[in-house]
C-alpha cells in the first residue's frame, strides 16, 4: 500500500511535486467535516490499498490546513473543491475530479490512461 502523507507546509508540497518526476502522485483534498468527503476518502484509501507502492499518496485536510489547500489551487490552476483528487506526473496535473466522481474505478482508469 502506498503510504499516505499529510501535506502541511510548502516544503511538503514541493516534495510532492518533485516526487512526481519519479512516479505518479495522487493528492487528495479532504474536508474532515463533510460526509461526501468521508465517502470519497474511503474510495481513495481503498484504491491505495490495492495499488501497492506504484505511486506516492498525499492528503491535505482543507479545514485544518486552509493555506495549503489554497496554495494547491493556485499552483495547479484548478478551482478548489472538496473532496478533490489530483493525479500529478512530471510536475503536471494530468487528471482531477471531485465529489462523488472520486471512486476506486475512476482513479484506476485515470492512472491507466496517463
Amino acid at each position: 500500500m502506498a503510504e499516505l502523507q499529510d501535506l502541511k507546509s510548502s516544503e511538503d508540497l514541493n516534495q510532492a511535486w518533485e516526487s512526481s518526476m519519479e512516479k505518479p502522485v495522487l493528492l487528495f483534498k479532504h474536508s474532515t467535516t463533510c460526509p461526501i468527503s468521508a465517502g470519497a476518502f474511503e474510495q481513495y484509501q481503498s484504491f491505495l490499498e490495492k495499488i501497492g507502492d506504484e505511486l506516492d499518496a498525499y492528503m491535505v485536510k482543507v479545514i485544518e490546513d486552509r493555506a495549503m489547500s489554497n496554495q494547491i489551487a493556485e499552483e495547479t490552476g484548478v478551482k478548489h473543491e472538496s473532496p478533490q483528487v489530483f493525479l500529478i506526473q512530471d510536475e503536471k496535473v494530468t487528471w482531477h475530479t471531485s465529489h462523488s466522481k472520486i471512486t476506486t474505478d475512476s482513479i484506476s482508469d485515470a492512472l491507466k490512461q496517463s
